[in-house]
Parts: structure tokens; sequence; C-alpha cells
């Protein structure tokens, strides 16, 4: 009989969804003939274009005004009653009640900290339920890790480095429940594990990959400095087209501008530095592909520790203006890439870019 495995996520902040997807290629390349698996946004499912509305607007308010996000943040995590805040959520409550009468899952996997209350809440109002015979919660963010993650019935917690595994110990999460696997980076990063970065130096290509994910109106300032270094440069713009005009211009014939791409796993093993904010998704990637970084934007709260764990371990640096990010990018490779070298030993020390495989092996066993 096949293992049958839910794997739940939502669409607030790209983490959540590429840790999800991540595990779910990972058991299809594990053991796609001993596995069901379903992926799921219940929050999409049950409340369509309201959710669509919430999710534009959390991102607006990340993007574009952090500190007030980072008072949410800081609110949310004092709250101790997340069980009663799902009490209202009927809608979401019915979807998720109705998935697990069909699928009736032996493992329910959380990339986002809200569906175990609510499982817990489906529990409570039905005592003859059979429960999920395990419940995993796979923590995206790295260090400042927010109490709605781990104020939870879970079984297990996944996290992606030793350094988030203490703070979960440190709040009381019981040590046989927390598992350090690293981040489920697609499959896709295991493949080019092996390949050898070519060192950056005068004589050869010294490879910036800047990939803008927010704070657009300071971007074409970035390329302009960053197309004076004489570096080989690619900017990565995902599905903002109209960001493409001021990029060409700024860059004027010295960089490579990719629109939306999955290739994104030998980008960063052919590239010698990212430039980008501190997305759980980002930072995570990056350390995989043994990338060194440095960081332009970190929003309030869960972006604080995925900044932190690149500094902390001298994997890179943040720079939070244009002449910063450029300055840093020459420090990098001034005196034959001394720093960088620095930073590409210490981040390579962290990655695991076989997380997702390795977590589809536990999901197995458990």
């Amino acid at each position: 009989m096949k293992k049958r495995i839910l794997i739940l996520t939502a669409s607030f902040g790209e983490g959540h969804n590429a840790a999800a997807k991540g595990i779910r290629d990972g058991l299809n390349r594990v053991a796609l003939e001993r596995t069901e698996v379903e992926l799921r946004d219940l929050f999409a499912e049950a409340y369509g274009p309201i959710n669509e509305l919430v999710r534009r607007s959390y991102l607006g308010l990340v993007n574009f005004a952090p500190r007030a996000w980072g008072s949410v943040y800081r609110w949310l995590d004092r709250k101790n009653d997340f069980d009663k805040e799902f009490e209202r959520f009927f809608r979401l409550k019915d979807h998720f009640t109705a998935l697990l009468d069909r699928f009736q899952p032996d493992v329910v996997i959380c990339t986002f900290p809200a569906y175990l209350n609510l499982l817990r809440e489906i529990e409570g109002a039905n005592g003859d339920r059979v429960r999920p015979s395990k419940s995993v919660v796979v923590v995206t963010d790295s260090i400042t890790i927010n109490a709605a993650w781990y104020r939870c019935a879970a079984d297990y917690f996944l996290v992606a480095n030793e350094q988030s595994a203490s703070v979960l110990r440190a709040v009381g999460v019981a040590p046989e429940k927390i598992k350090v696997f690293g981040f489920p980076v697609s499959p896709k990063f295991a493949e080019f594990a092996g390949s050898n970065r070519v060192l950056p130096s005068n004589n050869c290509d010294r490879r910036v990959l800047y990939m803008i994910h927010a704070a657009t109106g300071r971007a074409p300032d970035v390329v302009r400095r960053l197309a004076t270094l004489g570096v080989d440069l690619t900017v990565t713009i995902g599905r903002a087209d109209k960001l493409r005009p001021a990029i060409e211009a700024a860059a004027d014939g010295a960089a490579k501008i990719v629109g939306w791409t999955d290739e994104l796993p030998r980008m960063l093993f052919e590239s010698h530095l990212l430039i980008g904010k501190a997305g759980g998704a980002t930072v995570q990637e990056t350390i995989a592909a043994g990338c060194p970084m440095i960081i332009n934007q970190v929003v309030s709260g869960q972006e604080e520790g995925n900044a932190r764990l690149i500094v902390e371990t001298n994997s890179g640096v943040i720079a939070l203006s244009p002449a910063a990010v450029a300055a840093h990018v020459q420090r990098a490779f001034a005196d034959d890439a001394k720093q960088w070298r620095e930073w590409a030993a210490n981040i390579s020390k962290l990655s695991r870019p076989r997380a997702a495989l390795d977590i589809a092996e536990f999901l197995l066993s458990i």
C-alpha cells in the first residue's frame, strides 16, 4: 500500500511554496512508486479572490512598509491562543476536513505555520476522527523563528540549520522532535553539487547574479554601479517585465537580463556572488549552491534571522544601499578574491543540497 503524504503550503512568501515543492519533488525522486503525494494551498482554495487580496496586501506591507510588518510579526510572536484564532476560519476548516476524509493521509507536512493549529481544532470537533499517524512542521525561517511555528502539537519540526534547532530547544521544544536536514531546496541542486566552481581572479570572469525581488526603485542604480565594475553580471527580473527597459538602460549592454526562469540552481552554482533580499528561499538556495551572498534588503521579522545566518557565519554581508553593494562586490574580489574565498569556504559548511531527498527518506521512515 502506498504511503499517503499531504503537503500543505500558503502563498504568503515564496519560502513556504519553495519548501513544499522541494519536498514533493524529493518524494517523487526517492519513492514515486511507494507514495501518493498531494500538495495543497487550502487558503487559496477556500477563499479564492479574498485570499489573493490578503496575499497582495501582505506582500505590499512586507516590501513597502517593512516596519509596520515588523510590528505585526512581533504581535504574532507574543500570541498564545492560535487555536482560538482558527475557530473563525469556517470555510478553511470545511476544506481541510473534506480533504482529510477523502485522502486520509499517513503524514501531514506543513510549510506554513497555521495548519496544525487548525488540525487540532478539527480533531476537537470530531472526536471519532482518525488523526494522521504523523504531523511534521517544516520551518522555513532561520534563527528568528516566530512562535506560530512551534506553538502547535507536531510530531517533528524540521529546521534548516543547527542555529535554528538551538532556538527551538531554547523555547522548550523536545530535542527528539527537532531534525536538522537543511532547507528542502529543489532536488536539482543535488545534481550540481559535484560541480567545481571556477575560482574568480583577474584573469577569469567574476560572475555576479543580481536577483530583483523587491526594492525595484533602487534596482537600476544597483545595476548601473555593477555594470562599471568589469564583472560578468546577470540580472533576473522574474515576471516584472515593466522593469526590463529601466534595467536594460542602466546596464547599457554590460549585463545579461533574464526574466522568469527555472534555471536558478544552475545559475547559482555558476555564480560567484548572489545579490538579493534575505528571503527564506533565496538565502537557503544560495547556501545550497555554496554561493556567497550580498543581502540588499531585509524585511523586519522573519528575514532578520536569514540575514543573521549569512553574516554570523561570515558567508556574506548586508549592504542596504546601491553604493554599499558595489563597494562590497569590489572588496569581495580584491586581493585575488581573498574575501570571496573566505565567504565561500564558510558557506560551503552550511550547504545541504540534498535536503529534499534526505527529508523524503525520513518521511518514508516514520
